[in-house]
């Protein structure tokens, strides 16, 4: 309300003046700043200036208060903005009458007055100030107030949160002093009682993208620091997040009037409707002071606290309030109004002292210091009980007050309990009231699920595995019985032996890749992985060095006719190269596990919302893997050399894909095997390693592949040599010492084939002969037959030659053509020539 608006008031205040001055009294003067008007920040002026006035009617109607003098108020409307508030603040300094206290209202306005009104040696007490930066004496030396600072709430709320032990929270708050000061001080108690703070937001006029974050940090307990207005909006921006209802607890400031979040909506533009509101505030909590006297009793004014709120509501409804509890600030009535008391009481005690010391307060000024320092004392030293409680003030000028919490339910407040900070006395009502019956938790319930191979699909493999294991055993039984053979004998069965142990082994290593976190505990995990390395490793070595070593002994018989100077390869020489092979893989992997062992490392997948529950929980997959430190360095080591073991072995393997010899009868089986390992190998590993998150699928592409190149090396090997003792079963060798091959035979054997190429080209040689002569025979046939044409020819045109004559002619010319013929012959074959004739000679 501005008195500019309203000069009818300036009319009653100067009727007041004349009433007084008639009366003998004279007046004593406070100024007062309202923030009634305006669209942000608080308005409480609106209730709080009818209180302060009901305030002034009875401490001028008390006799014993302020004897000979009457306390007067003038006061303007600030609208809770700082440069209003300090042009105001100026307006009641410079104009007559001096102006003993102010009283002001909203924090950023008195921040603006009372770090000023030192300059006039002024003190200044607030009604409506919570902000705890006014705490300040070097910057505030002068200031005081009824209304407990925002400070005090904060003890409050971690009580509450460490009631129902919730120890993680968030912040959002309105960028204001009087709330950035709460938030830093409510950031210290937080860490001091170990609750974590897992953001804070802020914003100034539009809270959409705060709320926002809130929900992207999963913000569960929350919060909230903002004037009425703001806090409307963060209501609406509430409900549109879904950050409400039986996962979210709120915590509001306690001082909006009833009905806060059902106001305005339409005059303010918020586009959501008053059930989505209602929805939305449904079970938030609220902390505030005490503002009311929760006792019966009278005080200081004769008054209970009940009386003064039937007189409150009566100004209200003079002034055109139908509902009282609508007015902004209705809430800190009673701090105003034992806010005027406060100042009476401090006039009444510093005029005594001064009557002590034959002054008077009337001769204060804005430069007498030592009267100011008597209003500063009078004033600390205050104490009654008021309609707010028992009023008195703190070293930094604060009201000592309790706090209440107070929970929104179907609509209205239901108080919950008081908490006194000076005796840390904690009064709980258990009447709160829940969704589902069951506490809020402060995040979502995060429970870890380790993601294991399938109890089915490790079944199945490790049984066909242990088939596996089981065939291999018999091969060995097998191998073992028919050694006497020569076609098992001609097959290496030593390199056959070393083959299936490594099946074995790699077989047996499926049983540890299903091992995991369901089987074998964290302590116990770091063996399986070693163990998994050394089986895989050295089974494959075993398995596929010996297929290697006969595949490449066949390549060496093959190629050593054309290869001169070169040793013969020993049968010895084979068990030596497989030996080698497992002395490299024994000497990596004993350097792995000695500098750098494979350890269980958990890799974490996003939260997954599980199926089938009401509750507010999230699942966090975790997968165990075996790596170590430097896995990379290891696996490229491994891999690299195993991996030129492959590719060799393939070459080999093509080389002699035709081959078929006596020493190694089942080369080319052999060679199929190696094919088979290759192909597999270099598929598998590289998708093992993009599919490795995948549990069941890694398992079962590995194990696959593992059973695949087992079952099929033994079937391609094996299979044919029980055939051949099935059609075959009484056939034996004659002595066990010609089992094998000997020098003097292979030496034979090589001869035979030395022989074999020379008669080889000696026929190719003599089939190229025989072509010419039969070319050239044809050539004399041709020859014979034109001549013998001739011949009738010239019979025909002659008719009278002699007949003796033509057959002489005939026969020299045949005589001529053998002639021909026979000196064409090979030298060693030919007969004696006959001289040349012609014709005419013959």
């Amino acid at each position: 309300m501005k008195l500019s608006k309203y000069p009818w008031i300036w009319i009653l205040v100067a009727t007041l003046f004349a009433t007084v001055l008639g009366s003998g009294n004279r007046l004593l003067n406070i100024g007062g700043i309202f923030p009634i008007g305006g669209s942000g920040g608080w308005q409480g002026g609106q209730a709080c200036q009818p209180a302060a006035m009901l305030a002034l009617d009875d401490v001028n109607n008390r006799p014993d208060l302020l004897p000979g003098y009457k306390l007067n108020l003038a006061w303007n409307d600030s609208l809770c903005e700082p440069g209003l508030g300090a042009a105001v603040m100026y307006d009641l300094l410079y104009n007559p009458p001096i102006k003993l206290m102010l009283l002001g209202g909203c924090s950023t306005v008195c921040t603006t007055i009372a770090e000023a009104a030192k300059m006039w040696n002024l003190v200044v007490l607030s009604y409506g100030s919570s902000s705890p930066a006014l705490a300040d004496r070097q910057r505030f030396p002068t200031f005081f107030r009824t209304h407990p600072s925002a400070t005090v709430h904060n003890p409050t709320r971690i009580r509450v949160m460490q009631k129902y032990g919730w120890s993680r929270v968030a912040i959002i708050q309105q960028a204001e002093e009087v709330f950035i000061s709460t938030v830093e001080d409510l950031e210290v108690r937080c860490k001091k009682a170990g609750i974590e703070i897992v953001t804070r937001q802020s914003f100034l006029t539009d809270p959409t993208d705060a709320v926002r974050n809130l929900k992207r940090q999963d913000a569960r307990i929350i919060v909230g620091l903002f004037y009425v207005v703001a806090a409307r909006r963060v209501l609406c921006e509430i409900y549109k997040n879904n950050l409400y209802g039986k996962s979210y607890v709120w915590f509001f400031i306690g001082w909006y009037e009833d009905g806060w979040y059902e106001q305005h909506l339409e005059e303010e533009g918020l586009n959501c409707s008053r059930e989505e509101m209602r929805l939305a505030a449904e079970g938030h909590l609220t902390t505030e002071a005490l503002m009311w006297n929760k006792e019966r009793e009278k005080t200081i004014s004769g008054m209970t606290a009940g009386d003064f709120r039937l007189r409150l509501n009566q100004a209200l409804i003079e002034r055109g309030y139908e509902n009282q509890s609508t007015p902004v600030g209705y809430q800190e009535a009673p701090l105003a109004y034992d806010a005027i008391w406060s100042v009476a009481l401090a006039l009444n005690v510093t005029m005594e002292k001064l009557k002590a010391k034959n002054k008077s307060i009337e001769e204060f000024s804005y430069t007498n210091k030592e009267i100011a320092d008597e209003l500063y004392k009078a004033m600390n030293a205050t104490q009654f009980l008021g309609v707010s409680g028992r009023v008195a003030f703190s070293t930094d000028g604060d009201r000592i007050a309790w706090t209440q919490v107070e929970q929104m339910s179907d609509g209205r407040y239901i108080k919950l309990g008081y908490f006194d900070v000076q005796t840390d006395n904690f009064t709980w009502f258990n009447k709160e009231r829940w969704m589902n019956g069951k506490v809020p938790a402060d995040r979502t319930i995060v429970r870890r699920q380790l993601r294991t191979v399938s109890l089915g699909l490790f079944i199945s493999m490790c049984t066909i595995s242990a088939v596996g294991s089981v065939w291999a055993l018999l091969l060995l039984i097998f191998t073992f019985v028919h050694r006497h053979r020569r076609f098992i004998q001609l097959s290496h069965p030593a390199c056959n032996n070393i083959t299936l142990v490594g099946i074995g082994i790699c077989l047996s290593s499926i049983v540890l890749l299903g091992l995991d976190g369901q089987f074998v505990s964290e302590e116990n995990f770091p063996v399986i992985c070693g163990l998994r390395a050394w089986c895989l490793s050295l089974g494959f070595t075993l398995a596929y060095g010996a297929m290697f070593s006969k595949i490449w002994r066949v390549h060496r018989l093959t190629t050593k006719t054309k290869i001169e100077n070169k040793a013969r390869v020993e049968p010895w020489k084979l068990y030596v190269m497989v030996g080698s092979f497992v002395v490299v893989d024994i000497i990596v992997l004993s350097v792995w596990q000695g500098v750098d062992p494979l350890q269980r490392t958990l890799e974490v997948f996003p939260l997954e919302v599980p199926k089938d529950t009401v509750e507010d929980i999230k699942i966090k997959p975790e997968l165990e893997h075996c790596e170590s430190q430097h896995n990379t360095i290891w696996l490229g080591v491994l891999y690299g050399y195993k991996g030129l073991l492959l590719i060799f072995g393939l070459f080999l393997a093509y080389e002699t894909r035709s081959v078929k010899l006596k020493q190694i009868n089942d080369s080319r089986l052999v060679g199929m095997s190696i094919y088979n390992v290759v192909v597999l190998c270099l598929i598998t590993a590289p998708v093992t390693l993009v599919i490795s998150a995948q549990q069941d699928a890694a398992f079962a592409f590995v194990s696959l592949a593992i059973i695949f190149c087992c079952f099929l090396s033994m079937a391609l090997v094996f299979v044919p040599k029980i055939i051949e003792v099935i059609r075959h079963p009484g056939e034996r060798v004659e002595s066990e010492g010609n089992a094998a091959p000997s020098k003097e035979e292979e030496e034979r054997y090589q001869k035979l084939l030395h022989e074999n190429e020379d008669m080889q080209r000696l026929i190719a040689e003599k089939e190229e002969k025989i072509r010419l002569l039969k070319l050239k025979l044809q050539e004399r046939a041709a020859i014979r037959a034109r001549e013998q044409l001739q011949a009738s020819e010239n019979h025909i045109l002659t008719g009278s030659e002699d007949p003796m004559q033509m057959r002489l002619r005939q026969g020299g010319g045949e005589r001529c053509q053998e002639t021909s013929f026979y000196e064409e012959r090979p030298a060693h074959r030919r007969e004696p020539s006959y001289p040349p004739c012609t014709a005419v000679a013959c």
